[in-house]
């Protein structure tokens, strides 16, 4: 696959809610998350930790989780991003309510955009029950889940969201 440039996979990416049938390669995943945890992390505490998710009845539970979307259901695998709360002792509240969702949601980003720029749709899913998916999961106490992505072939190209005009949400030096 020819290399996509920068801008263009960041203007590209869409959030894909639906998947044709197919495998994502290992390969993709694992180098996805290679990119995701290359993403700046507080203190460098690293507190980040993945599940790779293909089981059909994980993902079936998982949808279930995820206010009935469809999504992990029928991706070819959900990776749930979560955070090891232990990690962020230091920062104490700070560090789990801001620097924590920080972290995690760069590292998102990035995984985003790389699956995007091997070809495969992805969507960010934030709304879950948190205590069913840690169930589903057997997550420890300390570990919180704060992102399912289901990765899949793409079975759709979303039209670009309408966007506010720049100049409204620009300021210099003060609030205008």
């Amino acid at each position: 696959m020819a290399e996509m440039d920068i801008e263009n996979c960041i203007l590209g990416r869409r959030s894909v809610r639906r998947y044709k049938d197919g495998r994502v390669p290992d390969e993709v995943i694992t180098r996805g998350i290679e990119m995701a945890d290359a993403a700046p992390s507080a203190g460098n505490l690293q507190e980040r930790e993945y599940i790779i998710v293909r089981d059909p009845g994980i993902k079936k539970a998982l949808s279930s989780a995820a206010l009935n979307q469809q999504q992990p259901a029928d991706a070819d695998v959900v990776v749930v991003f979560c955070a090891d709360l232990d990690k962020m002792g230091n920062y104490g509240k700070r560090g789990t309510e801001l620097y924590t969702p920080q972290d995690i949601a760069a590292a998102i980003e990035n995984f985003l955009l790389y699956v995007h720029s091997q070809g495969y749709g992805a969507v960010w899913i934030g709304a879950f029950t948190e205590s069913e998916v840690s169930a589903i999961l057997d997550l420890p106490r300390y570990i919180k889940p704060f992102a399912m992505v289901p990765v899949g072939i793409p079975g759709e190209v979303p039209k670009p969201p309408q966007k506010k005009p720049l100049s409204d949400k620009i300021h210099s030096e003060k609030w205008d």
